[in-house]
């Protein structure tokens, strides 16, 4: 059985939209507000290393498609397998993608390989969270309160979801990785 690990950058409120600088956001790039630290690179450099595939859902998809294959710096993500769970999306462009329906993941979990990574997919990690599939969260927590946009973890969940926090590191500029697991 595979791991299924979502990671994300989130805000000291919860709010992680457009932390990369993408248009049309009212804070988008808020995570340039805060000096970087190489060892946050590092740790997200091995996080593509320990993944084999990458689950995102089709807003992410168009975000990062038209970009990552162009840099040496996502050449991991280029070259794994790459699923996109979508209902409208139907002939992906970027290598080694393919569509796939929600239900499809809890089937890519129970096949063989490494770590299945979701980076971003907002929607869709709720989702997963609240069908059960995610077996670790990885937060990059920076210390900028947004105020507005939209949160990791939506205000009308239906059901609780305990965590379990099993690391935690503070960067010298003050942002912190945090490591949930959900208690089953």
């Amino acid at each position: 059985m595979r791991t299924l690990v979502t990671t994300h950058f989130v805000s000291l409120d919860g709010v992680a939209e457009a932390p990369g600088g993408e248009p049309g956001y009212k804070h988008s790039g808020w995570t340039f507000d805060v000096e970087p630290d190489p060892a946050q690179y590092e740790l997200k450099g091995r996080e593509q290393e320990e993944a084999t595939a990458f689950l995102m859902g089709a807003r992410s998809y168009d975000a990062f498609a038209p970009i990552w294959p162009t840099m040496d710096y996502f050449a991991g993500f280029n070259a794994m397998p790459k699923y996109v769970v979508s209902s409208t999306l139907t002939d992906p462009e970027w290598n080694n993608t393919s569509v796939v329906s929600f239900d499809d993941v809890a089937r890519l979990k129970d096949g063989e390989g490494g770590p299945i990574l979701v980076q971003g997919s907002l929607q869709l990690t709720q989702g997963l969270l609240a069908a059960g599939l995610v077996d670790e969260m990885r937060l990059m927590v920076f210390p900028v309160i947004l105020g507005s946009g939209r949160r990791l973890f939506p205000d009308a969940a239906e059901d609780k979801v305990r965590l379990t926090l099993v690391e935690t590191t503070t960067f010298t500029n003050g942002v912190q990785h945090q490591v949930y697991r959900p208690v089953r």
